[in-house]
Formats: structure tokens, C-alpha cells, sequence
């Protein structure tokens, strides 16, 4: 089954998808050149949550236009990146914070002065 889609929809996906590809290295290259790891969190938050909306969407579009009625089911996925992403971020940013003060760091300090 080979169904041509017009072209104004295969451009929209297109955009879409390269728009995704650039925040993936645009969040890799913050990966890289970022020096610590508190840093390093900030990085792919918004780029990758970017990249996940623009290939949903791109699915959406794509699909939809193929089906010829609304498929909404792809966009689960970022929702459920928008869901459990500011959990694991904390949740690492914890982890590492503990360590530091583990290993003697004294950054930031806590909040309690006993």
C-alpha cells in the first residue's frame, strides 16, 4: 500500500523532525561542554522535551493526515516525559548533592544550622 501524502504535510513533518534532531545536539553538545554535573542536568531539560513535542507532534501530523482522521495516541509519550522528568531530575540532582556533602563539600550548605 503506498499512499502519497501532499507535499505541504511531508514538509510540516520534515521541520518537524529535523527541528527535533537539532535540539538532540544542541542538548548533547550542552551535555559535553557543560562542566559539572548540577550543570550538566540543565542541559537536555528544555532541548529534550523540545525534541520529544517536535517527534510526537511530527507522528501526529503524519499519521492523522494518513488515517484521514485525528491519531492522538502518540502524544502519551511526552506526556508522560513532562510527567516523570522533573521527578528523576530532582531526584538525581539529590543524589548528587549528598554525595558532595558525603565527600566534604560544604555546597550548597544545608538549610538547617544543627
Amino acid at each position: 500500500m503506498t499512499t502519497t501524502l501532499p507535499l505541504w504535510i511531508e514538509a510540516v513533518v520534515a521541520v518537524l523532525l529535523v527541528a527535533s534532531g537539532l535540539a538532540s545536539v544542541i542538548a548533547a553538545t550542552g551535555m559535553i561542554r557543560l562542566p559539572g554535573l548540577f550543570l550538566r542536568l540543565h542541559a537536555p531539560a528544555i532541548a529534550g522535551t523540545f525534541g520529544a513535542w517536535a517527534v510526537a507532534l511530527a507522528s501526529v501530523v503524519y499519521f492523522s493526515a494518513l488515517e484521514g482522521f485525528p491519531v492522538l495516541h502518540t502524544l502519551a509519550i511526552p506526556l508522560l516525559l513532562a510527567f516523570t522528568l522533573p521527578f528523576t531530575t530532582v531526584l538525581l540532582a539529590r543524589a548528587a548533592l549528598f554525595r558532595k556533602r558525603q565527600d566534604g563539600a560544604n555546597i550548597p550548605p544545608p538549610l538547617s544550622r544543627g
